[in-house]
């Protein structure tokens, strides 16, 4: 679990395509601190959840599996790309971001970038299914990173990033057409199933008509 507050732009250091098809990728972690990182721990990367099966403390070598580079932008990734990381969440930690899993929802492209005072305003084109569980003022992640929704439609969403995190992020490399990771906010999901109600229990389904009886839905 991660919260959407990247601690640091690693750079990815080298791509080994494996026999089946899938890869080792390798990351120097800049200013990530990998004092407290130990081999099975999680990194996200580009708001992937990797697994850590080799490090040292600069870099740390990570699997890939096909599935990944299925339902993700890392198929466009390359040597000595600026890549954001952010180590798995504490219980004590503070949650700046929002809930966060890692599991990347489907794949965006940035369509237009234009200023907006000291911020700059992105908009970005989504796969249509995901539109439904991103909202205004909601939460969505973008390559990891936790922003706040500005406006939405059935193709496209828009965001503010501040000068802080074009910075400290790798969203300020962003030109229009780059495609990135997007995950929706976990809790529509949740919300979205328990609404339709599991395999075989379709009596015990929260309904809007059910919401409606018990005064929760007009």
């Amino acid at each position: 679990m991660f919260t959407g507050i990247i601690q640091a732009i690693g750079q990815v250091q080298a791509i080994s395509p494996a026999a089946g098809g899938d890869w080792q990728l390798s990351v120097a972690v800049g200013k990530l601190d990998m004092s407290d990182v130990a081999l099975g721990d999680s990194i996200a990367v580009n708001g992937v959840c990797l697994t850590v099966i080799a490090m040292n403390p600069t870099s740390f070598v990570a699997d890939v599996s096909n599935e990944t580079l299925t339902v993700t932008a890392f198929a466009g990734l390359s040597v000595g790309a600026r890549v954001n990381l952010e180590k798995a969440l504490r219980l004590a930690d503070r949650l700046g971001g929002h809930m966060v899993s890692g599991h990347v929802d489907g794949v965006g492209s940035c369509d237009r970038i234009t200023a907006d005072g000291r911020s700059w305003r992105y908009q970005f084109a989504l796969p249509t299914e995901l539109a439904r569980y991103v909202c205004a003022k909601g939460s969505i992640t973008i390559n990891g990173v936790s922003l706040t929704v500005n406006s939405v439609t059935d193709h496209h969403f828009s965001v503010n990033l501040v000068p802080h995190t074009l910075q400290e992020t790798n969203l300020g490399d962003l030109k229009q057409g780059n495609r990135v990771n997007l995950e929706v906010d976990m809790i529509a999901r949740y919300l979205e199933r328990l609404l339709q109600g599991g395999a075989g229990e379709k009596s015990n389904a929260i309904t809007p008509e059910f919401l409606a009886e018990n005064g929760f839905w007009k």
